[in-house]
């Protein structure tokens, strides 16, 4: 074959042009993306603008200062433009300004309150929050009388409700003082040197609980004392009241009047062993602390075929709705607490008008209401 018969040769492919590499530096890594630019934190001038007022009103409307007097349409607008950016007063500026703080500091309770009382430190949150005020609920279990006024103070609150269950003293009072507490206010039985005293005298339960039994011709009663750890603060009290009302009972009346002390926590295996034993513990009535305790007692005593009254009275106290349901109707003591704006105005007034002096102010009141168990 002839050269000139040779097939053309085809033109060279062009290469691919090869990706340049990556920078050392970012070689077998992952960079992530920049992070986008925050948004700066909008302040009361931005506030002020947008609702076209001064800074001034603008904290007077947020900071619900009452000494000055602002229109309904203009504080809305404040309130309307804070919304939309976003505004939150800061805390601890505010507090400069003042020279104190506005948080009430609450310990959270440590026992089962059971219904009656959480419904009342509910309404009272409700009640200080509408006074302006930072309900802030501290965990303070385990820690002693030093320990939780330390751990508290750090908190800088302007007023401290302690619920009695910490043994606080008249150092640890002042130690919240130095640390801004202007009010420091023990709420319960016991009162603490230096705070103010919110009283609730449990023994009056247990009186009324006892005298309710007496009159209905009861003479050998028992006292329900719960088991669980906590709840002596309220048991042994109302232990004691129910005692002395019976020591005046025998004493007025020169009969013979017997009171035992049963342990029971708040479980059906214990309260059915109690009432195993009722028959031969030879008690006709019983004060079964409260009516949760007295519904479960109730029912083991039903379980093992003793009728209620007939054989066993009860009566519990709190006044709960479901004892109002069972049957027979538990017969109880009714418990009269404050309001949670009567105690927020107590807690308002310490605050605006700090003193060395302490008042005491007891507020609660019990009767005996009579129902079937009794």
């Amino acid at each position: 074959m002839s050269q000139s018969s040779k097939p053309p040769k085809p033109p060279n492919s062009p290469k691919s042009p090869k990706p340049p590499k990556p920078p050392k530096s970012t070689q077998r890594r992952n960079i992530p993306p920049a992070p986008a630019t925050p948004s700066p934190v909008p302040t009361s001038a931005d506030v002020a603008r947008l609702a076209g007022v001064s800074r001034a009103t603008v904290s007077y409307v947020l900071n619900n200062a009452e000494a000055v007097r602002i229109s309904e349409p203009t504080r809305r607008k404040v309130r309307e433009a804070a919304e939309e950016l976003g505004y939150v007063p800061h805390a601890a500026a505010r507090s400069l300004r003042a020279g104190h703080t506005r948080i009430v500091l609450l310990p959270i309770s440590q026992v089962p309150v059971g219904p009656l009382y959480s419904a009342f430190f509910n309404e009272l949150q409700w009640a200080l929050r509408r006074l302006d005020y930072t309900v802030v609920q501290y965990g303070s279990l385990g820690l002693s009388g030093d320990e939780a006024a330390r751990a508290w103070a750090e908190l800088r609150p302007v007023a401290v409700i302690s619920l009695g269950e910490i043994a606080l003293s008249a150092h640890n009072v002042a130690t919240l003082k130095r640390a801004g507490a202007r009010a420091v206010i023990s709420l319960g039985p016991v009162g603490v040197p230096g705070a103010h005293a919110l009283g609730m005298d449990q023994t009056e339960v247990g009186a009324r609980a006892a005298e309710h039994l007496i009159g209905r011709g009861h003479r050998r009663i028992g006292v329900v004392v719960p088991e669980e750890a906590g709840l002596e603060l309220f048991s042994a009290p109302r232990l004691a009241g129910a005692r002395s009302a019976v020591t005046a009972a025998a004493e007025a009346g020169g009969i013979d009047i017997g009171i035992e002390q049963l342990a029971m926590s708040y479980t059906e295996e214990s309260a059915a062993g109690l009432a195993a034993r009722w028959r031969s513990l030879g008690l006709d009535a019983v004060f079964a602390y409260n009516d949760e305790y007295a519904m479960l007692l109730m029912r083991a005593l039903q379980d093992e075929g003793l009728r209620v009254p007939e054989d066993v009275a009860v009566i519990g106290a709190d006044d709960l709705l479901i004892g109002r349901l069972l049957r027979p109707r538990l017969s109880t003591v009714q418990i009269g607490m404050p309001t949670g704006d009567h105690l927020a105005s107590l807690v308002d007034q310490a605050v605006r008008e700090p003193s060395e002096l302490t008042q005491r102010h007891d507020l609660m009141t019990a009767m005996a209401l009579h129902r079937d168990s009794t």
